[in-house]
């Protein structure tokens, strides 16, 4: 079904002629080009008098509402001053940190009433020139090819409205521009709608991977074993030979010394940052091999990497090393299923997530002997890296379809693809 979708032949306009503009190329003959100043006006409405209490947040190319917690009602009112109004139909454009964030969601169109940051760029289109929704799908076109990166000002190369106002916009005519509308619309749908079914097969795939690492940790390879209570909530029986140890007197334990600033594209040696991505840096300050666990953000607890050789380890990452009375890619998978079930215990929780040392030097491992350590790893190595295949491959599905949509959008927002 999904490849169905990405093979049809488009139609092509009779008709064309050069933009001017390298990144937009050839354009139907009777398309107009405009600049945006002619287009759009710049949103400055301050939030003064408090008349919205509803703030929204600006999230992977989505407005969606946002939370203020722990805030007084004072603080609450300073707050929401300082933000500025949106209206349905205004676009927002997140144009902040350009000349090292290339993430390609800067784009998002307003639905409600409401307040938002004013470090966002809020433009509002000339309904009686351009139909907003087309210039949200034309400015995410723009936004793919990354045309904001090459206008934005300033040392971080912040988006502001007098870059914005000078870019090119194609105007079809109104006919045509809701019929682009209505296409992408529709497709936008149905292909979003595959990669919502993926994700949840991917989920359901890491859930059942999940549940084979635990069991074989916890349980053990042989059913019939003998079980006795392990004196741990979250894991309750182990088999009765088995024995428990904190990490402490497993493995040493330190964190890294750099920060993602020092991250260099094509750097020499891994440098393992605080998520699954796996950064380059030019310098390395471990040599050996190591488990690294997030200590804070969005992945606090979580165990992402096994690494070996020369590496970089961010300062705010755990490397357990030196390791004693246990094989590393049993610990590995212990570490990556069970540390982060206590940190959902709410034992390490704050607003932000972090993860403290004595809470990994007390932290419990069951352990079978020697032996069995490398029977359940074979047994798991086996099981796991199949699971991971479909999840590959699936994952891989899903880049293809973002892909395609990607440039669906860009084919027919500059008229290489008729949708009338």
């Amino acid at each position: 079904m999904a490849n169905e979708t990405m093979q049809k032949a488009p139609r092509r306009y009779e008709k064309m002629r050069d933009s001017g503009v390298e990144w937009i190329g050839l354009v139907p003959e009777e398309w107009n080009i405009l600049p945006a100043k002619k287009m759009f006006l710049e949103v400055k409405e301050k939030n003064r008098q408090n008349e919205y209490k509803n703030p929204f947040s600006f999230r992977y190319g989505e407005i969606v509402d946002k939370r203020l917690p722990g805030k007084t009602d004072a603080q609450l009112t300073e707050t929401l001053s300082a933000y500025q109004v949106v209206m349905p139909n205004d676009i927002v454009l997140n144009g902040l940190n350009l000349n090292y964030d290339f993430v390609t969601q800067r784009v998002a169109i307003v639905h409600n009433k409401g307040i938002i940051t004013s470090a966002y760029l809020v433009v509002r289109p000339d309904t009686d020139k351009i139909v907003p929704r087309y210039t949200m799908y034309l400015l995410k076109a723009f936004d793919f090819r990354q045309v904001f990166h090459g206008i934005g000002s300033g040392i971080r190369k912040t988006l502001k409205y007098h870059d914005f106002k000078e870019l090119p916009i194609l105007c079809p005519s109104e006919a045509t521009q809701n019929a682009i509308v209505m296409y992408l619309d529709k497709k936008s749908k149905y292909i979003d709608e595959i990669i919502a079914d993926v994700k949840t097969s991917i989920e359901e795939y890491k859930a059942w991977k999940s549940s084979i690492i635990y069991e074989a940790v916890t349980k053990g390879l042989d059913p019939t074993a003998e079980m006795k209570d392990s004196g741990v909530d979250i894991i309750g029986t182990i088999p009765a030979h088995w024995k428990s140890s904190r990490l402490k007197f497993l493995c040493s334990i330190m964190t890294g010394n750099q920060d993602t600033q020092n991250a260099v594209p094509d750097g020499e040696y891994p440098f393992y940052v605080r998520s699954p991505i796996v950064e380059r840096s030019n310098v390395y300050t471990f040599d050996g091999e190591g488990i690294l666990m997030a200590g804070d953000g969005a992945g606090a607890g979580r165990v992402f990497h096994h690494a070996f050789g020369k590496y970089a380890i961010h300062q705010r990452v755990y490397c357990f090393y030196n390791f004693r009375e246990t094989v590393s890619d049993y610990l590995f998978f212990y570490m990556s299923e069970l540390f982060q079930k206590e940190m959902d215990k709410g034992s390490a929780q704050s607003t932000v997530p972090s993860v403290r040392m004595p809470m990994i030097t007390n932290f419990v491992v069951c352990l079978p002997p020697i032996s069995e350590q490398n029977e359940i790893v074979a047994y798991l190595q086996k099981r796991t890296d199949s699971i991971e295949s479909i999840i590959q491959e699936k994952e891989k599905l899903i880049s293809d379809l973002e892909s395609y949509k990607k440039s669906l959008i860009y084919e027919v927002v500059t008229g290489k693809r008729k949708v009338v």
